[in-house]
């Protein structure tokens, strides 16, 4: 498992305070840990982006004044508005103690089903795993190789050593289904009727030559001389 560092600041707590961090272009943070004093600070929100905007999980380490926390995000709080970071909070990790936390899932290959026409439908992006610090895997593969049309893998279909999932085993992960071909719709005329929306010939038009509109007059006839 790869480690990202980033370097934190101090911050006041409170609403106002934290109003004032993201002004600044920060975000509001806490740590925390079994039997550990919470610990609030701000990390620039550029720093973060690498840790949330990703499908891999990252160790990290928070170098906070002299002290340096190693630790995983665990959660983070979006504006529901602009979607930009407003909170996120970091676990301890700690040898021997295991953390439950979401894993991502990537898909792996080349489903049968899709060379024979079918397509495929991820269901859950993320699954929830229990493991100690030195087990959780960067992200959880889903090899898809064997999977045809018709065909669902469950999370009781995948294990990953020293992990215990959290997510139901019958949860469905990806499935493999035939494409849906939509038809235009086939217009039966019969012989004697017109489409519908069509409107017929006014008496003595030319054939060919479209009856006139709703309140318009209709045109004089040529006269033969």
């Amino acid at each position: 498992m790869n480690t990202v560092k980033i370097k934190a600041q101090p911050r006041e707590v409170g609403k106002k305070a934290s109003r004032a961090v993201r002004r600044a272009g920060n975000v509001p943070c806490v740590l925390y840990g079994h039997d550990a004093e919470t610990v609030s600070f701000q990390v620039s929100a550029l720093d973060l982006h690498g840790l949330v905007y990703t499908d891999e999980r990252y160790r990290v380490e928070v170098k906070l004044d002299s002290q340096v926390y190693d630790c995983i995000l665990k959660d983070v709080e979006f504006n529901p508005v602009s979607e930009a970071l407003t909170h996120a909070d970091f676990q301890l990790l700690r040898a021997g103690e295991k953390i439950e936390l979401s894993i991502p899932v990537q898909i792996v290959g080349k489903a049968k089903g899709q060379l024979e026409g079918g397509d495929i439908q991820v269901i859950v992006h993320e699954i929830d795993i229990e493991a100690l610090p030195k087990d959780i895997p960067e992200h959880i593969a889903v090899d898809i190789s064997d999977l045809e049309i018709g065909d669902t893998i469950h999370v009781s279909d995948i294990s990953v050593p020293g992990v215990e999932f959290v997510t139901a085993a019958n949860q469905s992960i990806v499935t493999c289904f035939v494409r849906k071909v939509e038809l235009e719709p086939v217009v039966e005329v019969v012989e004697g009727e017109l489409p519908e929306g069509e409107a017929p010939l006014a008496e003595g038009a030319p054939e060919g030559e479209a009856p006139p509109a709703a309140g318009e007059p209709a045109k004089e006839q040529k006269k033969e001389e």
